[in-house]
């Protein structure tokens, strides 16, 4: 038993595994019992039926209240804002806050969330890109509910998204949108590396006014490129495709981010860069201060509601690392 949209319930490996060959947990026809459930009987029944399901997944599932732990532990380090040192009991408030943001996702996915309950910060650098009839690269991450930016979207005309993913849940997820939305502004899209058809697709998409997201916060599958920088008081692995990407299509370079707040959520933007510049001479350093930037940003974002973070394995590990170590003792096994 699984909660829909619940974080992979991975296997306890030798070695690290990197998160894509975790796979997803969703559930389609959880998800849509779920949603019924509020529509029928309000929050307070999604909530009783939901609290249970995340329990059982909590007690069953160690790696992800592992990974849960370490990354609590981490922003209490570093910035106090889980308040008294972590333990079970708020690996159990992480897993349901991420399981509870399932409702808020399907409800602003059916335009049912109210307008009201959005806070924005920094819109107007969006605003003033949209006006100007071109779009951009927008960095995101595996926090909050960031499809409140369609509410957004629905009091803002222009407003175009493309979402990048690394998996091939994208077209079961995109069927989702279009029988809860017919008219979604939304669009998932697979890739598993950017090709020179894919990035002329996208360098069309940007120059009619699009924005094109794609995660910040999780080291590309199959070898893909990723710099080490410090984040929450230790080194980890963040991805350069947002930067190689802006600085390919020649377009600004926006972050998003989206946490609780109050009895609703904040949305907060900002411009990391008008233009990505990364000079061949000194090619590394550059996307190493992209990412760099980034991971400030968000660690300042984690401070005001450090529950909003959903990357339930070991971030901190280096997958490659600990795959080359695994060699090696097979390789030169240990003499009993």
């Amino acid at each position: 038993m699984t909660a829909p949209g619940m974080p992979p319930p991975p296997a306890a490996p030798a070695t690290t595994r990197h998160w894509s060959r975790i796979g997803e947990a969703t559930c389609v026809w959880g998800v849509w019992c779920l949603y019924a459930i509020h529509r029928l009987f309000g929050r307070l029944a999604f909530r009783a039926v939901l609290y249970p399901v995340v329990t059982y997944y909590w007690l069953a599932h160690g790696a992800a209240r592992r990974a849960s732990l370490d990354y609590l532990r981490r922003v209490h380090r570093a910035t106090g804002a889980a308040g008294t040192a972590p333990g079970a009991r708020q690996t159990l408030r992480h897993l349901y806050a991420f399981a509870d943001t399932l409702l808020d996702k399907l409800l602003a996915i059916g335009g049912r969330y109210a307008f009201g309950n959005v806070t924005r910060e920094g819109a107007e650098v969006m605003l003033r890109q949209i006006e100007s009839g071109r779009g951009g690269i927008i960095v995101t991450a595996h926090m909050g509910c960031l499809e409140l930016c369609r509410v957004l979207a629905r009091h803002r005309a222009g407003l175009r998204l493309t979402v990048l993913v690394h998996t091939a849940h994208a077209q079961r997820f995109n069927r989702i949108l279009a029988r809860i939305d017919p008219g979604a502004t939304l669009q998932l899209y697979q890739v598993d590396e950017i090709s020179p058809a894919t990035a002329q697709e996208l360098a069309d998409k940007v120059r009619a006014g699009e924005f094109v997201a794609i995660a910040g916060d999780r080291a590309p599958a199959h070898g893909g490129r990723a710099v080490s920088v410090p984040f929450l008081g230790a080194p980890a692995r963040f991805p350069v495709g947002p930067y190689v990407l802006a600085a390919l299509l020649d377009c600004p370079l926006f972050a998003m981010g989206c946490i609780r707040h109050g009895d609703g959520h904040l949305l907060r933007f900002t411009e990391l860069a008008r233009e990505v510049r990364l000079p061949r001479a000194s090619r590394a350093d550059a996307l190493a201060g992209y990412a760099r930037s980034y991971a400030d940003w968000l660690a300042q974002l984690l401070v005001l509601s450090p529950y909003d973070w959903f990357n339930f394995y070991d971030f901190w590990a280096d997958p490659e690392a600990g795959a080359g170590r695994a060699q090696s003792q097979r390789s030169n096994p240990t003499m009993p």
